[in-house]
């Protein structure tokens, strides 16, 4: 059911929530990573470079960031890092654009670096 909210939500050039950014990252569609689906996004276009870059979050992460954040009420970088950890070395921003796409839905909000919160309206 979660991955049918987030492919409601997250429709190509929607724009993530970042924290602390006024960088733009934005849904390009869905793909495959890891062989599995995933959702890509696009990267802000660093400067000197002519194209933007473009990373993958795989379905699995969702699933499971959003369980464990209904179960403890929180999700954090260590958690990701631990369970994660190829999608934590392809970027931190990985991290972040999995909180982003949980706040996109309502079910969590940026509580400080490295913790996203279940949100009090969220199941």
């Amino acid at each position: 059911m979660i991955l049918q909210r987030i492919r409601a939500a997250a429709k190509p050039a929607t724009q993530i929530p970042k924290p602390q950014s006024t960088d733009i990252y934005t849904v390009v569609g869905w793909g495959q990573s890891r062989g599995e689906k995933a959702l890509v996004y696009r990267l802000p276009t660093k400067s000197g470079t002519k194209k933007a870059s473009e990373k993958r979050i795989t379905e699995s992460a969702f699933v499971a960031g959003f369980e464990v954040l209904q179960k403890s009420g929180e999700l954090t970088r260590e958690w990701f890092k631990r369970n994660f950890p190829a999608l934590e070395r392809d970027g931190g921003c990985n991290f972040t654009t999995l909180g982003g796409i949980l706040e996109l839905i309502g079910e969590a909000q940026y509580a400080g670096p490295g913790v996203y919160k279940k949100t009090k309206t969220a199941g």
